[in-house]
């Protein structure tokens, strides 16, 4: 069933591809992304043969929260143009775009299924009851889902304001942290290892926020939406770069 629900997500993203062509907007990759989280969190707990109360909390932490993102990019990548990563991908590929687009949304469902593998494991494991450590784990997970979500709230409120257009937004969270939703999208995967103690061979959950910190800090997230930013921002957002923590909220630097 594992291999099944990388093949159900291949499809998901294939259906992605074509509606990009049509539309000419390739954003609709990032919602698939979490909307595939969101599913294979639901597949993984039906599919379960673990602690069921433990698999509940894994997957529905898993599905609450990629549920959460899926629908807030979904709101912004169907109300608005093309984002402005996409739209530079879509410039430098020229007619290759389509072709290499293809390759790119299966990559994405590649890496969606890679990321729900531990909720996976979580609800094959064998458990007699929960624990601190699983509680612990929501508590992680609560914590994370109310920043990113006061995180969101503010940049939005921010961006709504007519007088803030070309400005960086530095109100709230994102006064002491550049990108305090990629911190929280962090912190909640902590939330996988802690609920998998007590489960057989489980310590290789730990790398599951390693990976993603690496994915965010240095692979798919801040390097391109700090290009993007700079390119349209400029100077503004070069000074909130020298001031302001990248990534951990912090005090700002004088």
């Amino acid at each position: 069933m594992l291999w099944f629900s990388l093949f159900i997500v291949s499809l998901i993203m294939l259906g992605g591809w074509f509606w990009q062509i049509l539309s000419k907007n390739a954003g609709i990759v990032d919602v698939l992304w979490a909307f595939s989280l969101s599913f294979l969190a639901l597949f993984h707990l039906l599919t379960s043969e673990g602690y069921l109360p433990q698999s509940i909390m894994a997957s529905g932490i898993m599905l609450l929260w990629y549920l959460r993102l899926g629908t807030h990019l979904a709101q912004r990548v169907l109300g608005e143009d093309e984002d402005g990563r996409y739209k530079y991908l879509r410039q430098y590929w020229g007619a290759k775009t389509n072709f290499y687009h293809f390759f790119f949304f299966q990559f994405q469902a590649l890496l969606a299924w890679g990321f729900a593998i531990p909720v996976w494991f979580i609800n094959q494991g064998q458990i007699e009851t929960l624990g601190l450590a699983q509680y612990a784990g929501l508590v992680v997970a609560i914590i994370a889902i109310t920043g990113v979500t006061v995180a969101d709230k503010q940049l939005a409120n921010f961006k709504a304001d007519p007088k803030n257009k070309g400005e960086v937004c530095e109100t709230g969270l994102w006064n002491y942290s550049r990108h305090p939703n990629y911190f929280f999208e962090w912190l909640h995967w902590f939330s996988y290892p802690l609920m998998a103690i007590g489960i057989e061979h489980a310590a290789w959950l730990w790398l599951a926020p390693l990976v993603m910190l690496l994915f965010l800090y240095f692979i798919t997230g801040i390097p391109y939406t700090e290009q993007h930013a700079i390119r349209s921002r400029g100077d503004k957002y070069r000074r909130y770069q020298q001031t302001t923590s990248a990534f951990i909220p912090w005090r700002k630097k004088i």
